[in-house]
């Protein structure tokens, strides 16, 4: 056809399709628009998916992420920002890109149970991306985008149907529990059908290096050589890496980690306080009859291999929490069959010790931090008896609080942080308040109990301080003087700089700073023959001497 022909044809079929009012719609000539701009994009140089998320203004950093997972990691990646900073932004952004660019329909996004809900408000309200909590069957072929626990995806009566789909876009949140190659998590996520994969976790390591090696191998099997290969080349042993450079640069084809230090993100200020406290009479009493106990029957029960040693150095630790907490326990000791007679009557004598006291030093530095405050707190404490108490006592006092912990339902999760913010001061927490939920609007925590693992204490404060906290957040540490708490927890203090500088300059963080059994061994015994500080920090010296001779040997 003559180019005059053909250039008038295509005009008599402009006026006809103008006259029958094809184009009369302002939103259909928007939408060919941005199908037109999409298609013509040649990369993601540039995320299109801003201009339809009013609500959303990204920081720097998680456009830099979103970008780079796009770009250069072909949508397979790890996103470890620090807590705080974002992970869930990041993957929304990714999706959104990867849904208006049609490059993506079937999602499946797996996240603890009590996230289920919040993600799918999120990626509804904020994202404008129709998403839903899997309900049934129906659910995993029904609709493109589903969130779901993975603990329900795993079971008998969903998993076959999970793995029959084929998933565009698979999104696990905390997604350190696919650690284990050898669990039913792990065997889940390698079995799916999927074409792009994000894995979100601020702690892609937490007890071994060879947890590292399971994450990437989901992602990018071969990117750290073979199991054999990886330990030879990248592990000194079994908690600390060599040739960090080279691992370095393999991570980074794979991984993602933004810091608070690092970019232009800008957080309010975070002043820790520690209160070391005095134990009254009657609770130093108490716990040195359970001290005096643990030293007479530790030998014998390790030689013998009966009953539970790390029970009875637990009972110290709650004794420092709250006697009551240490009742609980006791009274279990004494209910067990497990328990040999002899230790029973040993048992009952200590539980009458812990019922008879009266004042209980913490909860009462508790009260008076709270009565001083006269703001929103956040209190921490590691057991669920304690938990009660505090509660009961804070009422007693005239405090109006709540309690969050694990094993309540997601809709219960969320009216007690809705009393919270609203209605109440306080909320009391398990370790479970310490995932998941964002109380931004409180700005003080009061670590009730210090768990051994400084990363639990990060996710705490994590809680509070970050994006969208407005204000300085002020942390409290209480611990008592002269008692298993001082020694264990002054001592990882202590050296808890050394050992992010081993560890931070992989751009790992060790959730989990265990050092082998051999040295909890040590450590029990110099604990229970009642070892002086100096000779608990030259154990503690002995080990950072190790690390730092693992360090120069990279």
């Amino acid at each position: 056809m003559p180019a005059r022909e053909w250039e008038e044809g295509l005009f008599e079929q402009f006026l006809e399709r103008e006259q029958a009012g094809d184009f009369g719609s302002p939103e259909l000539f928007r939408l060919a628009y941005q199908s037109e701009l999409t298609r013509v994009s040649p990369n993601f140089d540039q995320l299109i998916c801003l201009d339809q998320l009013p609500e959303i203004t990204p920081y720097p950093h998680q456009l830099d992420t979103a970008k780079k997972v796009l770009n250069e990691l072909h949508g397979r990646a790890i996103l470890a920002d620090e807590v705080g900073l974002g992970k869930t932004i990041e993957a929304g952004l990714i999706l959104k890109e990867y849904l208006i660019r049609g490059l993506v329909k079937k999602v499946l996004i797996l996240v603890p149970s009590s996230l289920v809900i919040q993600w799918v408000r999120e990626l509804n309200q904020k994202f404008k991306i129709t998403a839903w909590a899997q309900k049934s069957t129906y659910s995993w072929t029904d609709c493109d985008i589903v969130v779901s626990s993975i603990d329900t995806a795993k079971r008998e009566q969903h998993r076959e149907i999970v793995l029959a789909q084929d998933w565009d876009l698979v999104i696990v949140d905390e997604a350190h529990k696919l650690k284990n190659r050898k669990s039913k998590n792990w065997e889940l996520i390698n079995t799916l059908r999927k074409k792009y994969l994000l894995l979100l976790t601020a702690t892609p390591v937490q007890n071994d290096m060879k947890e590292l090696y399971n994450l990437i191998t989901l992602l990018k099997p071969g990117q750290l050589g073979s199991q054999t290969d990886y330990s030879s080349t990248f592990m000194e042993n079994k908690r600390l890496p060599k040739n960090r450079g080279e691992l370095k640069e393999a991570l980074s084809e794979v991984m993602i980690r933004n810091k608070r230090s690092e970019g232009g993100v800008q957080f309010t200020r975070r002043n820790v306080q520690s209160i070391m406290l005095d134990l009254n009479e009657d609770e130093r009493n108490l716990y040195d009859e359970v001290t005096r106990f643990i030293k007479e029957q530790y030998e014998v029960l390790r030689e013998q291999g009966r009953g539970n040693v790390l029970q009875l150095i637990g009972l110290q630790r709650q004794i420092c929490s709250s006697p009551y907490a240490a009742l609980v326990s006791l009274k279990a000791m004494m209910e067990s069959e497990k328990t040999p007679s002899d230790i029973r009557d040993r048992v009952t004598q200590l539980y009458d010790l812990a019922g008879s006291i009266e004042a209980y030093t913490k909860v009462n530095k508790c009260i008076e931090l709270i009565q001083q405050i006269d703001d929103k707190v956040i209190i921490f404490t590691e057991y669920r008896a304690t938990q009660d108490f505090i509660l009961y006592m804070l009422q007693q006092n005239g405090i109006k609080a709540v309690m969050f912990r694990g094993g309540f339902k997601k809709s219960k999760k969320d009216w007690m942080t809705e009393l919270f913010k609203n209605r109440f001061q306080v909320l009391v927490a398990t370790e479970a308040g310490g995932e998941g939920i964002n109380l931004q609007f409180c700005h003080h925590v009061i670590n009730f109990d210090l768990p051994w693992n400084p990363m639990r204490v990060e996710q705490r404060i994590g809680r509070v301080h970050r994006l969208g906290q407005t204000k300085d957040v002020h942390v409290y540490n209480l611990s008592t003087r002269g008692t298993i708490e001082e020694h264990i927890v002054s001592l990882l203090d202590e050296k808890i700089t050394m050992f992010e500088l081993v560890i931070g300059e992989l751009d790992l963080i060790l959730g989990n700073l265990r050092v082998g059994r051999q040295f909890d061994h040590d450590m029990m015994d110099l604990l229970v023959k009642g070892a002086s500080r100096d000779e608990l920090k030259s154990k503690f010296d002995e080990l950072g001497e190790k690390l730092k001779e693992a360090s120069i040997k990279v």
